[in-house]
């Protein structure tokens, strides 16, 4: 009887991480893995970098990357996409052009030809199959839910099976589920046993675990027991000692045993991204039918990865302008290293990880982004087109210190202000979306929650708990949950009445009377430095009466000037209220007309002057009458792997003027 053990860790940070991150990592998690690896030989294990992270830990850590090196012997190298995309959300020359530089990148400095590859977030379409064949890739790594998910039995699944698509064949490793949950979470006891259980007189079964390497010293509470208790040299230990495990590689397996049967996926990732993936409107319906039916999992399946594209607006929008840019024809080698790089998949989606809620990843994607657009060209212009794939085409300009993009379909509001000079877009901001898991975000003591902890280690003894979990989302923060109903991005146009507050406006409970806000505008005339849009719109107080709103943009150098006629037959007093939403990278240093960004503001003024110490720029904004000025920053509540986080994603900043059936404005925002 024996088990063949198939034992690989992933590792990947997303690109331009911050550096401290990056070295606590590499502390915690990957120098001490392998070097309780380099004093067992005979523990034969597979590994994948991601392109960029293995370039960083060569130009910053040789000594780690060395001893890597040195334990190659023992380790199969895994390759991907350089920059860690989704491959199936790329064009396929990306996809090729990545996966070849990750391979050739693993061929000069470890003289191995990758035979495997590490699907990013094993996010599986049938579409990859042909570049992964052209890429000489022999076998990829999915997950059993994969192929549970085919009908496939759950218990018949220890080995890898065979699909096609045009005729180019290729085979597929099931990570196995249990597995990804013990290890390194149970005890040394548990996990072995678990191991044994695959055990066939044949031999050829698999115990096929392939999972992030930051499982190993990262996630909470695992550097304690992997290495201070010393779990992971007594599980290689137990490995050699026992000799009903054999440690092997992927490609060691491969070549010794027949595929268990040809098989075709649907467009599937694991369990736990169906969940994250299902839509807000389902999503509370796909939790109860999954806990009801348990035992029917292949039944019951959640959404696909690209539905984060719908649940999230600023994910869509940083994806398709990546693929946009993608379609520039002769592309230079700083243009394609750029591209690729707006391609890495973290900023694209949120599951119990931060992901589209950290600002910093979506800084990092636009830095890229416009460093593309730099390479291009810098002449004042207009280019009109599709962006986000809505069938409304949307208006980019240029000016050699700015690029703003209107969506004329979304309220006509400002969706893109990228600072070409400092790659550094202003309208990076994130709308507060409601999330099912906030239902079990609960504030909790802070000496209690330590106390409860410390007792649940003492009776769980060596076991500790996966970050995948359905417990009580706990803070000791003070949590406002706030959702929007329109996307918060700038130049949005509201009509409300004398009840809006700083309050109701920080919770987006102000009355809307209008239909502005994230209606269509027509585009009623545009040059290379100016649009300007027209609504025929109403006013829903009582009945809807009739309401007509124009704006105009002109862009030049680094300002925007803007003009707003409004004209209505709602005769009875109301107020017009302008939405500008700003994003920053340290609000800590941000003033605003002298003052700090903690809570809400007000002024009445007809200025308002931001400084940004860290861009070392002012902006203002002035008016051609006072006007009321409502500020708050805008919070997000979301899970991650350490529990709740609680972010700040802008500055939202309300210009109010009181109107009775007709309004003329003008202001101009200056950027300096």
């Amino acid at each position: 009887m024996k088990t063949n053990l198939l034992f690989g860790i992933h590792c990947h940070q997303p690109v331009d991480n911050f550096d401290r991150v990056i070295y606590e990592i590499i502390e915690k998690s990957y120098r001490p893995f392998f070097e309780v690896l380099k004093d067992f030989p005979k523990f034969k294990c597979s590994v994948h970098f991601s392109g960029w992270l293995f370039e960083f830990i060569k130009k910053n850590d040789y000594e780690l990357f060395s001893l890597i090196k040195d334990l190659s012997p023992q380790i199969e190298f895994f390759t991907g996409g350089y920059y860690e995309p989704i491959l199936a959300s790329i064009p396929s020359v990306d996809r090729v052009k990545q996966i070849n530089m990750l391979s050739t990148f693993i061929e000069e400095n470890f003289n191995q030809k990758p035979r495997g590859l590490w699907l990013t977030e094993r996010i599986w379409d049938d579409s990859i199959i042909d570049d992964l064949k052209e890429c000489s890739i022999d076998y990829v790594i999915v997950d059993d839910y994969h192929l549970i998910a085919s009908g496939f039995d759950s218990q018949k699944l220890k080995g890898y099976f065979l699909t096609e698509n045009s005729n180019n064949k290729i085979a597929l490793f099931p990570i196995n589920k249990d597995l990804r949950y013990i290890i390194p979470f149970a005890s040394i006891e548990n996990t072995m046993q678990t191991l044994n259980s695959y055990a066939d007189i044949e031999g050829e079964n698999a115990a096929i675990i392939f999972d992030d390497g930051e499982k190993f010293g990262v996630w909470p509470k695992t550097y304690e027991k992997v290495y201070e208790r010393e779990w992971l040299k007594k599980f290689f230990e137990r490995c050699i000692e026992d000799e009903t495990i054999n440690s092997i590689t992927y490609s060691e397996f491969y070549d010794k045993n027949h595929a268990i049967s040809l098989s075709y996926l649907p467009t599937v990732s694991y369990h736990e991204m169906g969940e994250w993936s299902t839509l807000p409107n389902i999503s509370k319906d796909y939790l109860d039918l999954i806990h009801m039916h348990q035992d029917k999992e292949h039944l019951v399946r959640g959404g696909i990865w690209k539905n984060f594209f719908v649940k999230y607006n600023e994910s869509n929008w940083i994806h398709k302008r990546s693929l946009e840019l993608s379609k520039t024809e002769n592309q230079s080698s700083a243009f394609k290293d750029s591209l690729f790089r707006t391609q890495c998949n973290d900023v694209l989606w949120h599951g119990v990880f931060g992901g589209i809620y950290l600002p910093n990843l979506r800084d990092n994607a636009y830095k890229y982004i416009i460093h593309c657009e730099n390479l291009l060209s810098m002449e004042p212009q207009c280019k009109i087109y599709d962006i986000n794939m809505d069938s409304y085409k949307e208006y980019k300009f240029y000016t050699p210190e700015q690029i703003t993009i209107i969506d004329p379909k979304m309220g006509g509001q400002i969706v893109e202000l990228d600072l070409r000079k400092e790659c550094f877009n202003l309208q990076n901001t994130l709308t507060r979306y409601h999330e099912t898991y906030h239902e079990k975000v609960k504030k909790v003591d802070e000496y209690k929650n330590e106390e409860s902890l410390e007792e649940k280690e003492l009776l769980e003894d060596d076991e500790i708990e996966t970050i995948h979990n359905d417990e009580v989302l706990a803070t000791t923060e003070d949590i406002e949950l706030y959702s929007d109903w329109y996307i918060k991005k700038s130049a949005i146009d509201h009509i409300t009445d004398k009840n809006l507050t700083k309050d109701n406006f920080k919770s987006c409970t102000f009355y809307e009377y209008g239909d502005f806000a994230n209606q269509a505008f027509e585009v009623l005339e545009n040059t290379d430095n100016s649009i300007q849009l027209k609504r025929e719109g109403g006013i829903y107080k009582d009945i809807k009466k009739d309401t007509t709103l124009i704006k105009e943009f002109i862009f030049k150098d680094s300002s925007i000037k803007s003009t707003i006629q409004l004209k209505t037959k709602e005769i009875s007093q109301m107020k017009y209220l302008l939405e500008f939403n700003l994003h920053f990278q340290d609000y800590e240093i941000i003033t605003v007309n002298g003052h700090n960004i903690e809570d809400s503001l007000y002024f009445e003024n007809s200025q308002l002057t931001i400084l940004d110490p860290l861009l070392n720029k002012t902006i203002s904004f002035h008016f051609d009458q006072c006007i009321d000025m409502y500020l708050y920053p805008v919070k997000s509540v979301s899970q991650s792997e350490a529990g709740v986080d609680y972010t700040i994603q802008g500055i939202a900043i309300g210009f109010a003027k009181e109107f009775t059936s007709q309004l003329d404005l003008k202001y101009e925002m200056i950027i300096e």
